[in-house]
């Protein structure tokens, strides 16, 4: 016991010296640590719900008899590709749907919406959105900003109700939208580049239980994109018809080098398989590229790489409310996603935000994010995501448009110590930009 302090104290003072060579002050580093002391219960609740999540996981493996065999390389038409016919039944199986399309073709998470909605929307339909407007990206597939190929093109027309001022669902104006053409609804979980709440799995179910009761035929289809594993039931278990999202975001685990997948019911997923490749050929084509190991060994990992992603976000919460900044979920409140957004007010605090972040990034830390017009966007976006995968948003990154309230939409991190180091490297460019007072550090 005489020896322990002496040896605790070395090592911290080992640990502080690899972090100032990333230019960590000994200011933000210990206001850092203090941070991180209080949230041992945050994150207990966490590592619950990720070992949840991995029995699931598993379970859903053993019971699908995933073998040596999935991982073979198919190529051509795909024909008979037992790995990847595999694989559409695991994800069946951890969501609890009918059927699941998993699959390289589908490029992003904006593709399987767009695909999801064109596959099982037709001329004079009416698509609905109860939750506000949708993410930039799904402007242009709906049409609400013209796009060439857009679902107005084909007749599709658009109702949208806002979110009322508390963050809740408007029930009166939902119920006054809904008509005899309204075919699709969309619900959108996380939230995207807007200043609201992010949707939890009850929320969703108590949401699609109202719209069923006055239109039982409506196809409820859920965006749930950053909130795979987040929780211990996703949305298909309350009552949704199709749940879709991006393999480079949560359940890639970070492995799968592109795809997205829909789930739900066997008619909807049946629809998006024929559009995907082609009426008649649905799900028997599409080969598997030789990146099946990847797809499945990242959907293994997916939930404890979501628990490290969710423990980042919460310190990030906890870290910058405390310097003033304005943070959406607060430190507080509970996590329906791995998105935390927080709104610096002026465009240096965004900026700086997210160089800090590319700087702690394993790739292209040298580079300097700058604000660029991106395709899909109406305003300039500045993004740093120095990732393994290009895009990938499970991987430590950060983005936000060059838009009031210049908030920066942080997420990811495949470890928590990557999001703990890219966290306090981004109050240390805030710092360092005189934009955060270092009294505040205290």
């Amino acid at each position: 016991m005489r020896l322990w302090k002496p040896l605790k104290r070395k090592e911290l003072f080992r640990v502080f010296n690899i972090y100032k060579e990333f230019g960590i002050s000994n200011e933000v580093y210990s206001f850092g640590s203090k941070i991180v002391s209080g949230l041992d219960d945050r994150f207990k609740e966490i590592d619950e719900v990720a070992e949840y999540n991995q029995l699931k996981v598993l379970k859903a493996m053993q019971d699908n008899k995933v073998a040596a065999e999935c991982f073979n390389t198919s190529t051509g038409y795909g024909y008979d590709d037992v790995g990847r016919d595999t694989l559409e039944k695991v994800y069946a199986s951890v969501f609890k749907a009918e059927d699941a399309l998993v699959r390289p073709q589908i490029t992003c998470g904006t593709h399987a919406l767009a695909l999801a909605l064109m596959s099982n929307l037709r001329p004079g339909d009416e698509l609905l959105s109860p939750v506000g407007k949708p993410y930039d990206t799904l402007e242009e597939v709906i049409g609400i900003r013209p796009s060439n190929g857009s679902l107005a093109e084909y007749g599709i027309t658009y109702a949208q109700v806002d979110l009322l001022s508390d963050g809740g669902f408007d029930y009166d104006g939902i119920k006054a939208a809904i008509n005899e053409r309204t075919k699709l609804v969309t619900i959108q979980r996380s939230k995207g580049y807007a200043n609201r709440p992010t949707l939890s799995v009850e929320q969703i179910g108590d949401l699609i239980s109202f719209i069923k009761g006055i239109k039982p035929d409506i196809i409820c289809m859920v965006d749930n994109c950053y909130g795979e594993f987040v929780e211990k039931i996703e949305p298909t278990e309350v009552g949704a018809d199709m749940c879709v999202g991006s393999l480079i975001k949560n359940p890639g685990g970070g492995l799968a080098p592109i795809g997205g997948y829909i789930v739900g019911t066997k008619a909807c997923v049946e629809n998006a398989a024929h559009r995907l490749t082609s009426p008649g050929l649905g799900k028997e084509v599409g080969a598997s590229l030789g990146i099946m190991q990847s797809f499945y060994q990242g959907f293994f990992l997916a939930p404890t790489v979501v628990a490290g992603a969710l423990k980042g976000a919460i310190f990030a919460a906890n870290i910058f409310e405390k310097l003033g900044f304005l943070c959406i979920p607060n430190s507080t409140e509970p996590r329906y996603d791995i998105i935390q957004a927080v709104s610096f007010l002026k465009p240096e605090g965004l900026i700086a935000f997210c160089e800090g972040i590319q700087a702690a990034a394993p790739v292209d830390s040298y580079v300097t994010p700058e604000p660029w017009d991106m395709p899909g966007y109406d305003s300039q976006v500045i993004m740093a995501a120095g990732a393994f995968v290009q895009g990938s948003s499970i991987e430590l990154s950060a983005d936000g448009p060059l838009r009031a309230p210049y908030t920066a939409f942080f997420q990811g991190g495949l470890t928590w110590n990557h999001a703990k180091i890219g966290i306090l490297k981004a109050t240390q460019k805030l710092v360092d930009a005189c934009l955060v007072n270092p009294s505040e550090l205290c």
